[in-house]
């Protein structure tokens, strides 16, 4: 039995139940850093539930349609307030405090959620965290003022459990044949949110002066943002719905309570589900942040989505700001075209290469990888910045950087569906698969708060008191990256040979 199958033996034996398993394998116990033994017969691939994951990636949709629909103009919002009194070198400190603010209330509240759905189930979960994201949205089109900004992101952040409970349901809903497959999807799914949201928030903003006779209404000058806000409140309002009349409960206690009502057990007989139903309560928290394998997994989460959002962070406010102060000097509907491009292209990537190379190269090969491309991203910015105040404008060698820094995001993004796998394999049991989703979406919460807010932060100082030429924000962030490739190499290689022997697909 290899390390998906294994439980982490550092828990107490009354744990010891298989997070990924065959439907046919018995018992067993190893190690998270070496397997026992070897698979020498793969298992037959298991299709995956259809309308269920159908669901689920609707569901899934709505994070990526809420959190980037704003970036596209969330600068020049900023910019319009009173609180930088028209000065453009302040806006990154506001914009870096709305965008860490939501994920400050997350980190406080998401373990909750998490551990709530582990005794609830993760349907009830879901539904308030749709329902909050609907009604957050729509607070953030109609706010004319910074504090109000900030209560709506609050709100969104207090609100949305779904984060690590779609990461449990995936989990429910798939067998160790295809949960590679499963998990695969989740950053093609982020990418093609990002994309349709970065084209609404570009495209759709400040309608009253893109599309005067459709929106000549007083309304839309008064709140020019609201209509890509209300639409991506529609879409959550819709995955709602979706939700409540479609998704089926995967959490077994919950499923087996629920099996006297016949419109919550008809359909769909044949969804796998990986965890089984027959262990204890989960494990008490205190035990599970001692757990050697959910540190470690966890961990190297937390660094990924770290550089992550600090990028991304820093990716609009550099596109945006003057070419005199070392940006690019873009205009909403353009950075919501580059933006929308590269979730296009990622999401066609991911689609149709992650799953052949992960089973190629393994998990922690290609977690490796995703690391390693950090330092050259944030090494590009300095690059596209001399060569833009070289000419003074956006030549071909500039948009040539720019295409090449977006590739590079593909790479980076594959890091996502593989740390996933090793953070569902760290949980020491299946009741304690949604605590250990709630962890980890906890520290990537935390480090999210602080992500944007140092990076924006940064990126400001840098400016104002040209520091290494207005670049010492990218020097440091290249520090930190070099830093997570070591963290990366403490993952367990046999995660990557198990999947070797399984194929799926």
């Amino acid at each position: 039995m290899t390390s998906l199958d294994r439980t982490t033996s550092s828990i107490g034996g009354d744990e010891h139940t298989p997070l990924l398993r065959h439907r046919d394998n018995d018992d067993g116990d190893a190690n998270y850093t070496s397997a026992k033994s070897t698979v020498s017969v793969s298992p037959p691939y298991t299709p995956l539930p259809k309308l269920q994951l159908g669901v689920c990636i609707l569901i899934q949709f709505a994070e990526p349609i809420t959190a980037l629909c704003i970036l596209p103009f969330i600068n020049q919002l900023v910019s319009e307030l009173d609180s930088t009194r028209g000065d453009q070198s302040r806006v990154g400190y506001y914009v870096g405090i709305i965008d860490s603010l939501f994920f400050a209330v997350e980190a406080i509240t998401v373990l909750q959620w998490s551990r709530l759905s582990d005794r609830i189930g993760r349907k009830p979960v879901l539904l308030i965290g749709l329902f909050g994201l609907t009604i957050s949205m729509i607070c953030f089109g109609l706010s004319r003022t910074f504090w109000t900004l900030v209560i709506s992101r609050c709100l969104a952040g207090a609100l949305n459990g779904n984060t690590g409970v779609m990461k449990s349901l995936t989990a429910e809903l798939t067998d160790e044949t295809n949960i590679a497959q499963a998990f695969g999807l989740m950053p093609v799914v982020f990418a093609s949110g990002s994309t349709i949201a970065s084209f609404m928030g570009g495209v759709l903003s400040r309608p009253s002066d893109r599309f005067p006779k459709a929106f000549s209404s007083t309304f839309w000058k008064q709140y020019p943002y609201f209509l890509p806000c209300g639409v991506a409140a529609a879409f959550c309002a819709l995955s709602f719905l979706a939700t409540a009349l479609l998704l089926q409960e995967t959490l077994p206690k919950a499923k087996s309570a629920s099996e006297s009502h016949p419109a919550l057990t008809e359909a769909n007989s044949s969804t796998p589900h990986s965890l089984d139903a027959s262990v204890s309560e989960p494990t008490p928290l205190r035990k599970l942040i001692k757990n050697r394998a959910v540190i470690i997994s966890v961990s190297n989460y937390g660094s990924l989505a770290l550089l992550d959002i600090a990028l991304f962070a820093l990716i609009p406010l550099f596109y945006s700001t003057p070419i005199s102060l070392g940006g690019l000097g873009f205009p909403p509907s353009t950075i919501g075209y580059c933006i929308g491009a590269f979730g296009l292209f990622n999401g066609l990537f991911q689609a149709v290469f992650f799953n052949k190379i992960v089973k190629l190269l393994g998990s922690r090969m290609v977690f490796m990888m995703a690391m390693s491309v950090f330092a050259p991203l944030f090494g590009l910015f300095p690059v596209i910045g001399y060569l833009v105040r070289r000419e003074m404008s956006m030549s071909w060698e500039v948009w040539a950087v720019v295409a090449l820094q977006l590739c590079l995001l593909v790479i980076m993004d594959m890091g996502y569906g593989c740390i996933f796998m090793f953070i569902t394999a760290a949980s020491p049991n299946p009741h304690s698969l949604g605590a250990t989703n709630g962890l980890s979406q906890t520290v990537a919460s935390i480090v999210r708060t602080i992500g944007p807010t140092l990076s924006t932060s940064l990126f400001a100082i840098s400016i104002e008191r040209n520091l290494m030429g207005g670049n010492a924000v990218y020097l440091l962030m290249i520090g930190f990256s070099l830093s997570s490739i070591w963290l990366a190499r403490c993952l367990p290689e046999d995660v990557s040979r198990k999947e070797k022997e399984i194929g799926g697909s």
